[in-house]
């Protein structure tokens, strides 16, 4: 197949499985076809999956991948002050590292919105549908929804980091209290303890609670650097701890915190 074939493949798959979402009207370029194929990715529950699937599936998702452009974590310029910290604006499900940071909800599913603009979608997007049936076996075995400023591991199935490290950070509504600060700051010093278990030598943070959190970015990053540097004093196996920013606004924030 190719990646024409194998996107058509998949939707028509996926419908079968969810008949609620067919429609007369069938999506005629590529754009839009990748747009059904992701939307029903986001939507489908956790639920069995057949090894056809998972091989047309995986077989799609990492020539994408390969299209875009695969990042090498160990390519990247370190920060003048500190070679363990790196700084890169781009797209996070393209690095290549031992593990990137998704910032998850407490249900610890992934984005069940269509085609939504968040970290959690897109990671879950990329890495395939067996992300989301590795967390639901973890949130089965927890037996209740994550808490605040925790941190999860699983494979990064299609992605080119080997893992994923899910962590729940704090809601703001109204000022940014105390308490706040601390769970974020739990969620960087969890992801770092973490990664430190498992041996990995590679890390790379997206601005966790900044989005639809609505935590501060300004805050969030002081907060996030300041972890991070505290974490790096004793010794352990991380080598590269990256600060992955998207919008140019984060950049010229992280610029000014690590220059």
């Amino acid at each position: 197949m190719n990646q024409q074939e194998r996107c058509l493949w998949l939707i028509r798959e996926l419908l079968k499985e969810m008949p609620q979402y067919r429609s007369d009207v069938f999506p005629f370029t590529a754009d839009r076809r990748w747009r059904l194929l992701r939307s029903l990715m986001n939507v489908r529950p956790p639920m069995p999956v057949t090894e056809e699937f998972l091989r047309v599936q995986d077989a799609y998702l990492k020539q994408m991948t390969l299209e875009k452009g695969v990042v090498d974590a160990a390519s990247l310029p370190v920060c003048a002050k500190d070679e363990r910290l790196i700084l890169w604006q781009g797209d996070i499900t393209t690095l290549q590292c031992d593990a990137i940071v998704n910032a998850a909800n407490s249900q610890m599913l992934g984005c069940f919105s269509p085609c939504h603009g968040c970290i959690d979608n897109i990671i879950h997007t990329m890495a395939g549908i067996q992300l989301r049936l590795a967390c639901h076996e973890i949130m089965k075995k927890q037996g209740h929804e994550e808490l605040t400023g925790q941190a999860k591991i699983t494979p990064g199935f299609n992605l080119p980091a080997k893992y994923v490290l899910h962590t729940v950070g704090p809601i703001i509504d109204g000022e940014v209290t105390a308490g706040d600060e601390a769970l974020l700051a739990s969620c960087y010093r969890n992801c770092l303890e973490l990664a430190a278990q498992k041996g990995l030598h590679s890390i790379a943070f997206c601005c966790i609670s900044t989005g639809v959190f609505r935590f501060p970015p300004e805050r969030a990053a002081e907060i996030a650097v300041r972890t991070v540097r505290e974490f790096l004093q004793a010794p352990g196996s991380l080598q590269r701890v990256i600060f992955n920013v998207f919008k140019d606004s984060d950049l010229f924030i992280y610029q000014h915190l690590l220059s």
